[in-house]
This record gives structure tokens, sequence and C-alpha cells, in this order.
């Protein structure tokens, strides 16, 4: 009876702690890439190229992919379903502002709803472009409790710092 009341005490804990996470999320990586803007901004700004550098894409074999909208840049969308760990989703590009600026709007539906957007800076440089990929959010309660035992911030970053790796290989043929 008092390991059933310790264990019920320790997860209402855990519970109360990660109710006290921020509310929003920010992830950040950052790579130098040998490539004009330009060629990168067209990998990103056209959702057609994802599979070939997202990691969400190598992530769940499973995965479909729809299109919508423009073809690339502004109000271009995509929409994914996939049984394994890419779930389902929608994401459209919201601003365009080549070859310096992407910004994408993306609204997960499963494993839990969440509302991010992630933007692409991309800094000229003298034999180089800068390449930053930031992700803002909500932190729904699901991530908050998995974070009292995850940082979140290595495991999301280790998504960018992975789809910022291909995006260098192929930018840089």
């Amino acid at each position: 009876m008092t390991i059933a009341i310790l264990s019920i005490l320790i997860v209402f804990g855990i519970l109360i702690f990660a109710s006290t996470k921020p509310g929003t999320i920010t992830i950040q990586r950052t790579a130098a890439i040998k490539a004009q803007p330009e060629k990168i901004f067209a990998l990103i700004n056209d959702f057609h190229h994802w599979p070939s550098w997202a990691p969400i894409d190598n992530s769940d074999p499973t995965m479909k992919r729809m299109f919508g909208g423009a073809v690339s840049g502004k109000g271009a969308s995509s929409e994914w379903v996939g049984k394994g760990k890419a779930g389902s989703g929608r994401m459209e590009i919201t601003e365009s502002n080549p070859p310096l600026a992407i910004t994408v709007k993306v609204d997960f539906t499963k494993p839990f709803e969440a509302h991010n957007t992630n933007e692409f800076k991309l800094e000229p440089r003298l034999t180089e472009t800068k390449v930053t990929w930031t992700m803002r959010g909500t932190n729904p309660f699901m991530a908050k409790a998995m974070s009292v035992f995850v940082d979140m911030d290595r495991v999301m970053g280790m998504h960018f710092e992975e789809g910022l790796r291909s995006l260098t290989s192929i930018s840089e043929k």
C-alpha cells in the first residue's frame, strides 16, 4: 500500500513539474554551407525538394506526402501522413524572400497536436552561406511531460543538424 501511494505521489509530482514548463519552445541550429544562397534557397523554398534533405521524410517509410497551392514560395503547401515517426500534419510557406529567408508554418496533428513556425535565414559570406534553421512554437503538455526526462533541445536539435548536414551535402555538389 505504501509503495502504491508513493508511486502515485511521484507521478503526481512529475505532472505538476511538467505543467510548470514553458508553453512555447525554440530550437535553433546553424550550418556554414559552401554554396551560393540561391542554390540552397531553391531546395528549401520548394517542398518537392524536401524529401532529398529533410529528416522527417526519411524517418518513416510509410510516409506519404501531398502537395498543394503554389509550386514553390509563398502559398506552397504540403501535407503528410505516416504510420510511424512522421505522424501527420501540414505545412505552408507563409513568407519567401529570395534568396535570404523562408518562413514555414507547420501544424502537426499526430502523434500529438503542435503548431510551429520554422524560419530559414540565409546569410551570404565570401565563400559560403550561413544557414540558420529556427523553430518556434507551442509546447503541448505531452511535450512538457517528455521534457522532464528528455532534453528536447538536444532531441529536436539533432533532427535539425541532420537536415542541415543533408542540405549541405546536396548544396555543395
